[in-house]
């Protein structure tokens, strides 16, 4: 009988290197970063997760890390006080202000200053590119990650040619390997669909992101490309994978690609202690039927002793915490 598949599956070669419990990873880029990020960090791997809020263009992402590994301030030209007067600055999310321009430009160095210190001892580092399309600030010529809502006369759109690109990549890898010479560095672009291009620019700023992670991978051994984008566009091609917006992968969508990232990289001690940890999340996460009995209490206690027992391995402290707080609740109620 011929075998039926649905799918074409894309299929990616596990790693000659794993990620462990052991392992410091840090992400930056688009939205996809903060779900990888997420995703990691829900199963107690010690993540920095897109700390400076999600930047999309590669550009936008490399000033970012530059700024991080030469230690130095937020450029002074692109603070801007917006019409709420909230102080934003462009090369960061909108999701850091302040209500000053001092406070903010504290906020950003106290990151950028913690981000340098985890970077000096990560193992991974994941970067996402989302669009090759940039906006330069007029002002000051140069590229910026989020124009704020401000006018568009300030800003010139323009797609990112391949080279440019890899220049500023060349040099932030090689910066990279002198502050860190034991660093991984995994690229991925974005599944997520850039609309507003238009879907047929969407696919040529695809492309060009694409090209690109697959010149640094070949160019340098420890860059190596995972492929989100492809497993979202051919291994799951079909609307149902989609939120309502067609353009975001839904959960299901991420958890599959999160598998196939966890299958490629992560260590199988660790995937199986990711498979343990579900299963004490599903039973804290158990809501008794009918108020305090002495079976939910017994549950508790049964998911107090898994906790104890993880502890060597994961941080678990604050769900130890947590579950001790409701066995008391529970005697204080009898």
């Amino acid at each position: 009988m011929m075998e039926i598949k649905l799918s074409t599956e894309v299929g990616t070669t596990p790693s000659d290197w794993k990620i462990g419990h052991h392992s410091r990873i840090a992400t930056i880029g688009s939205c996809f970063a903060d779900v990888l990020g997420s995703q990691l960090g829900g199963y107690k791997f010690p993540v920095l997760n897109n700390d400076f809020g999600t930047a999309f263009n590669p550009l936008a992402i490399a000033k970012i890390l530059d700024i991080t590994l030469e230690g130095k301030e937020p450029n002074q030209a692109l603070f801007l006080e917006n019409p709420d007067k909230i102080w934003l600055h462009h090369d960061f999310h909108s999701s850091l202000y302040g209500h000053d321009r001092e406070a903010l430009h504290a906020q950003l160095t106290d990151k950028l200053v913690s981000a340098r210190v985890f970077l000096k001892e990560a193992d991974v580092l994941v970067i996402t590119f989302g669009t090759a399309f940039a906006y330069r600030h007029k002002q000051t010529n140069l590229i910026v990650g989020n124009c704020h809502k401000q006018p568009a006369d300030r800003f010139l759109r323009e797609l990112l040619h391949p080279d440019q690109i890899m220049i500023a990549y060349d040099q932030l890898i090689q910066k990279l390997q002198s502050f860190q010479r034991n660093l991984r560095v995994i690229l991925t672009v974005s599944p997520v669909r850039h609309t507003r291009d238009t879907l047929p620019l969407n696919q040529v700023s695809k492309s060009t992101l694409r090209l690109v992670c697959h010149r640094l991978s070949e160019k340098y051994k420890h860059v190596e490309y995972f492929p989100a984008y492809e497993i979202m566009v051919d291994e799951l091609r079909d609307y149902r994978f989609y939120e309502e917006d067609m353009i975001h992968p839904t959960k299901v969508a991420e958890d599959y690609i999160f598998n196939a990232f966890a299958k490629t990289y992560i260590e199988p001690s660790a995937r199986n202690l990711m498979k343990e940890w579900d299963a004490i999340r599903q039973m804290t996460q158990h809501r008794p039927l009918h108020g305090v009995t002495e079976s939910h209490r017994k549950l508790l206690k049964n998911v107090l002793s898994k906790l104890k027992a993880l502890s060597s391995q994961i941080d678990v402290t604050r769900e130890i915490a947590e579950t001790e707080d409701k066995i008391h609740e529970f005697s204080d109620l009898r």
